[in-house]
């Protein structure tokens, strides 16, 4: 299969038309559909006819998220839990032409994800609506097409209106990629192409590929069926070939079993991928063929021993995320979603939950192939609604067609360990929660039954109605830490997991003393919270939490405690927008995030990282600008035996973590300059640390992820822009106004500084620092060459940076 973006659409249409189609037919093409749309926010009449003249709408390149370029305001019917962004209808237009020869091809048209309502045109002709915004969904146009110098035109409604309709920030628009595939009538059907390893061992392992060949032609056809595996290192391993007959309208299955000799197993440790690949010929002709990559591994959830992969006893270390991407909004890109799977796994995570709706594909792909673990999620609401024009309104008609569609697209992924068709379901305290969760378990089981299934329940008491069904493979907890290690006499001889955990609050950056005393906030759910200061401002000292939940020491201390619990999904990992608990307006979005909307990691990220990872992790904090007088608490997080701490070289003591302790804290009287701490490990000195009061903001800093990026219109680079004093320390309370101009092939595509109270713009070509910090988003265009940023401000030095754009041309 060929799958390029539409960079090379135009030489591969080149190379598709100049062929004899009597002689030969290309293998099928999966073209990225992404350019050249138009688009105009708002309803109009007549805009899905072909004839309709849209050439002053404004034109842009998918995947495209209208509601983060909108302005902040509790106004908006979204209202904060839903970001206080605004949604609204909006349609999109593409115009396009097709080959004389591409007429006898079979064209399928997909779209990702779309939020939501979507309804789709092809020349005039409706072709259906899909209500999900995050359900991936295709059209079949091959009989609506017109070919040669006949344009085609696409016209696509979407609504994400009224509202609310989400209890996060969902985006608006067609917010994933869309692709156009081009097969021969006769062509292999990806959505039922199934691969399963069901039986392995270190010296062998059985691969079952399933799928099927559809006839759409006007003749019957003998056709011969090669499947080949291929390994890690590209090398075929095993390959069977099948004649098969497949009558005029009518389709075959294929099942082949193919035994593979002394397996590279698929691991968290070393994601080792293969891939299926599936040919159809007509005699020595080839006309279709697909690739998927799959993963050979297994695992098991066991009632006293937890989780194991590939026999390995293992936490599963994992964190909950939304899918908004802080101010890229929901616009997918996969360098975003690759650079958050980084800064996860750089604290030690190995897991992710997709809460609570099925992700962008992409997602997946990454998770394969970097090693992490999935539990993927279906549904945040069943019949009963969350918010008033959620999917409940949709739930009869779609949800069996959704959740099939959800299972047939995920189920190859060897990253996704988990099925979850429920989060915090209201039906879970009413009679019709059993009914509903063993018709979702039987439509999961009637396409894959290789993977556990869940539910996230709160709480899963004994007579919590879907738990009490019976079917579910593991019990989920969301919160209920307090019952955790009473859960095996509670529920004797079944598996666990806490689908959620924790939702501990912070500002990073941001620091209230005395640290020892904990808060729970809001007081109550349904009611904003408000402090006496006024300030929507939380303790970055891991000292807060919602009442439901708890602080990240008190849930690890407990899961790490237990092999039977199998393991933990935080809430949450990244902050994200929306759902500014405790708080309302101002704030319009999350506290929840160990790493905050920009991606700057808050100081409970290095508490995971001194437990969850083998790295030597020395982390003090607070930062070391204070009041003569103030007594200030010095936390460390550390995985070393001893830790010293000394101000200006007197000694503070030496401390060491003992019994359960997840930190060592000193109270110090603060004088200003150098404190520093070192760490030793069997008496030897491993790392220092040192954090320096700071003299008046001086200078900008601007520092990249990557400083050489692909020119394919899409790569990104990260820049964080520090605010530093005359000796280069960051500035912790330096809250500058920085501006920034860009000159080559690039553009700025988001700013940001995670502070949840910020209402600026995050297409804006300036940010305010927050605690010293803010977050700059450069992305290529197609043309190669350096980029150059630079960076402003009043009564600071300047800044520069160039950034690297490369060739993206692959070969075909």
């Amino acid at each position: 299969m060929i799958k390029v973006s539409l960079f090379s659409l135009c030489v591969l249409m080149f190379l598709a038309c100049g062929n004899d189609i009597n002689k030969s037919v290309n293998p099928r093409m999966e073209l990225g559909f992404n350019d050249y749309w138009r688009f105009q926010l708002g309803n109009a009449e007549g805009v899905e006819k072909a004839s309709f003249d849209d050439s002053d709408w404004r034109q842009l390149h998918l995947p495209h998220d209208w509601s983060i370029e909108g302005e902040f305001s509790p106004d908006h019917p979204a209202t904060v839990g839903g970001g206080a962004l605004p949604g609204g209808i909006g349609w999109y237009r593409k115009t396009f032409t097709l080959c004389d020869t591409d007429s006898v091809r079979r064209h399928v048209l997909r779209f990702d994800g779309v939020y939501m309502n979507s309804e789709v045109w092809i020349n005039g002709t409706f072709l259906g609506k899909r209500p999900n915004g995050y359900i991936s969904f295709e059209y079949d146009l091959t009989t609506y097409l017109r070919f040669g110098s006949r344009e085609n035109v696409l016209a696509v409604k979407v609504s994400n209106d009224p509202q609310p309709n989400s209890r996060w920030y969902s985006g608006s628009g067609i917010y994933r990629h869309v692709w156009l595939t081009k097969t021969a009538r006769v062509f292999i059907d990806q959505n039922e192409t199934h691969i399963t390893t069901p039986a392995i061992n270190h010296k062998k392992a059985e691969v079952a590929v399933s799928t099927q060949v559809q006839n759409t032609s006007a003749q019957p056809m003998n056709l011969t069926c090669m499947i080949s595996i291929i390994d890690p290192a590209g090398k075929q391993v095993r390959d069977e070939k099948l004649k098969i007959m497949v009558d005029v309208k009518q389709s075959y299955s294929v099942n082949v079993a193919l035994n593979i000799s002394d397996p590279v197993l698929w691991s968290v440790k070393n994601p080792a991928l293969y891939t299926a690949v599936v040919k159809v010929y007509d005699e020595d002709k080839l006309i279709d063929k697909t690739e998927n990559t799959f993963g050979i591994r297994y695992f098991e959830f066991d009632p006293a021993n937890g989780f194991s992969l590939n026999g390995e006893p293992m936490k599963i270390r994992g964190v909950c995320n939304h899918h908004d991407l802080g101010c890229l909004g929901t616009a997918i890109n996969t360098r975003a979603l690759e650079r958050q799977l980084e800064i996860m796994r750089g604290m030690g995570v190995n897991a992710i939950r997709t809460s609570h709706n099925p992700p962008a594909p992409e997602l997946l792909d990454l998770c394969d192939k970097m090693g992490f673990l999935v539990m993927d999620e279906m549904f945040d609401m069943w019949k009963r609604a969350k918010s008033p024009y959620d999917y409940h309104l949709y739930w009869d008609e779609w949800h069996k067609r959704d959740l099939r569609d959800f299972i047939r697209r995920d189920r190859n992924h060897p990253s996704v360990i988990l099925w979850s068709v429920g989060n915090e379901i209201p039906e879970q305290w009413d009679e019709s929660g059993a009914e509903i969760v063993k018709e979702l378990v039987s439509i999961v089981q009637e396409l894959d039954t290789t993977r556990a299934i869940t539910v996230g329940c709160n709480p899963p008491k004994p007579d919590n109605k879907i738990v009490s069904a019976g079917v579910l493979d593991l019990v989920g907890f969301n919160y209920d830490l307090a019952n955790y290690e009473s859960f095996p006499q509670v529920f004797p001889d079944k598996c666990f997991i806490a689908t959620e955990t924790t939702s501990a609050l912070a500002t990073r950056g941001h620091y209230e003393f005395p640290s020892d005393t904990l808060y729970r906030w809001p007081m109550r759910w349904d009611i904003p919270f408000s402090r006496e200061n006024g300030e929507h401002t939380i303790s970055a000292y891991d000292q807060v939490s919602t009442p439901w939940g708890s602080t990240h020491e008190e849930a690890w201390k407990i899961i790490k405690k237990h092999d039977y619990l199998s393991g933990m999904f935080i809430w949450t990992g990244f902050d994200y927008l929306g759902e500014p608990t405790p708080f309302g307006w101002p704030s319009r979005s999350s506290y929840f995030g160990i790493v905050d909307l920009a991606g700057f990691p808050k100081d409970s990220y290095y508490m995971y990282k001194s437990e969850w990872t083998t790295d030597t992790v020395l982390h003090i904090f607070p930062h070391w600008n204070w009041n003569e007088g103030d007594t200030v608490d010095v936390w460390c997080y550390t995985n070393v035996d001893e830790v010293e701490l000394s101000l200006n070289g007197e000694s503070l003591g030496t401390k060491s973590k003992t019994g359960d302790d997840l930190h060592l804290m000193w109270r110090v009287p603060y004088k200003s300059g150098i404190l520093q701490a070192k760490g030793t490990k069997g008496g030897v000195l491993v790392m220092e640390k040192e954090i320096r009061t700071t003299g008046e903001a001086s200078e900008i800093r601007l520092d990249a992820d990557r400083k050489v990026i692909s020119a394919d219109g899409d790569d990104l680079s990260f820049i964080t822009v520090s605010i530093r004093d005359a000796s280069g320390n960051i500035h912790p309370d330096a809250d500058n106004l920085v501006h920034f101009e860009i000159e080559g092939p690039g553009t700025i595509v988001g700013v940001d500084n995670g502070n949840p109270v910020s209402h600026a713009s995050f297409k804006a070509k300036s940010m305010m620092a927050f605690h010293g910090l803010c977050l700059v988003v450069v992305q290529s265009t197609h043309e190669t060459g350096v980029i150059r940023l630079s960076a402003t401000s009043d009564g600071l030095k300047d800044a520069q940076i160039e950034i690297q754009t490369g060739s993206q041309m692959e070969a075909f």
